[in-house]
């Protein structure tokens, strides 16, 4: 038992309870056990520290009630307060308002099959496994859910997917979904177009997210629709962390009382469909202000060329060069929202991203890289998401 090492909020316990004259210490507790002795007029002739007394006073009500002081402040006192409250705790705080933690979901899309020729009808089976490369160490896969069967005539056609397991990390960006876990007769290339998503996966919502979502249902009691109440409106139905959704009022798109809110996609961004659905709840079913007119939007992206040299050791193999290439390839897709597969600060709206942290996080991650140099300087956004349209690394001069 200790109450060592506390978090700022636990220590804040401790300090109240030590206020309100709850003893937190074993040498208070045995103060206090003293003092309520002499106020019963209770004499000990042994009260040291050897004694068998208090040997055994210390191991039957002492040590004990340091326990369940140790586990109020830790545990008990911190999840009665949504700010604290964590797991399962949070959970029913939550349910006293209505909500429940957004679950885990799979991803579901549509994958385009290509052909070279026409003149017959050619099948694609259900539960027809589709891959990716390996991306820092994982592959991604996806399967059909229905079967689908090119028209005579047809080169292209467009089967309903779904990711193996849940997971925001299965919403990968265009190309990525690119191999046949087996060849079929005929199909010359398989891919996932951009925007190919109609649902997003998701992860279990975290604790800090979910937390803000409650804070954020505080609001729903006002008779106006304020950007918290929106914000979580829009967060219930896209299933989208309520951080991720930004709200413009200053435009004024349609005329007074119009605004738009952008959602951030944590990798693809969805069809929009989805967002259709978001749309319609909001300004069909009702459940806007009077007088608004909120549409639901994706953040904006800004596309990017961007050129890398990198410095390598002399006589590294063409295999590990390669294996290299990719992963660093890889990692800098993450940082701009292709794929979640590396520590590595991503790109936001409103803020500045910094190349020379993208650098210095590769060179940690890869110490076989020398050194790396990006061809352009630190990228700021506003209303918009910095993404890749071209990506180009190159061998600088051995060394």
């Amino acid at each position: 038992m200790s109450l060592n090492n506390l978090t700022e909020n636990q220590q804040y316990y401790a300090d109240s309870m030590a206020d309100a004259g709850i003893p937190t210490t074993e040498a208070g507790l045995k103060k206090k056990f003293e003092d309520m002795a002499s106020d019963e007029g209770l004499v000990f002739k042994n009260p040291g520290e050897q004694s068998v007394w208090w040997r055994w006073l210390r191991v039957v009500a002492v040590v004990p009630v340091l326990w369940l002081i140790e586990f109020i402040i830790k545990n008990v006192i911190p999840n009665q307060f949504v700010k604290t409250a964590t797991g399962q705790y949070l959970d029913l705080l939550a349910w006293g308002y209505g909500l429940v933690r957004n679950a885990e979901t799979k991803a579901m899309g549509l994958i385009k099959f290509s052909r070279d020729s026409v003149g017959s009808a050619l099948t694609i089976p259900m539960g027809t496994w589709i891959k990716t490369t390996s991306i820092n160490g994982k592959v991604y896969r996806i399967k059909t859910t229905q079967a689908g069967t090119f028209g005579a005539s047809g080169l292209d056609l467009w089967v309903t997917v779904e990711a193996e397991n849940p997971g925001l990390e299965y919403n990968l960006a265009d190309s990525y979904f690119i191999i046949l876990a087996e060849p079929i007769a005929g199909i010359s290339a398989v891919t996932n177009d951009e925007n190919w998503l109609t649902t997003p996966g998701g992860d279990k919502e975290t604790d800090e997210v979910f937390r803000a979502r409650i804070r954020g249902h505080f609001s729903n009691v006002s008779d106006h629709h304020v950007t918290s109440v929106y914000k979580n409106i829009i967060s219930q139905n896209v299933g989208i962390a309520y951080d991720r959704i930004f709200i413009d009022y200053t435009l004024a798109p349609r005329g007074p009382g119009s605004a738009d809110a952008y959602v951030l996609f944590d990798l693809d961004t969805p069809a929009q469909s989805y967002l259709d659905t978001v749309n319609a709840y909001i300004n069909d079913q009702g459940h806007h202000g009077l007088g608004d007119d909120m549409q639901v939007k994706a953040m904006p992206a800004s596309l990017y060329n961007l050129a890398a040299t990198v410095w390598i050791p002399s006589g590294m193999s063409a295999s590990d060069t390669s294996a290299l290439f990719n992963n660093i390839e890889q990692m800098i897709r993450c940082a701009f929202r292709e794929n979640n597969n590396f520590d590595v600060v991503q790109t936001w709206p409103f803020s500045r991203f910094s190349m020379s942290r993208l650098a210095g996080s590769i060179l940690k991650k890869y110490p076989d890289v020398q050194s790396i140099e990006f061809d352009r300087s630190d990228i700021t956004s506003n209303q918009d998401i910095p993404q890749l349209n071209t990506l180009v690394l190159s061998i600088g001069a051995l060394l």
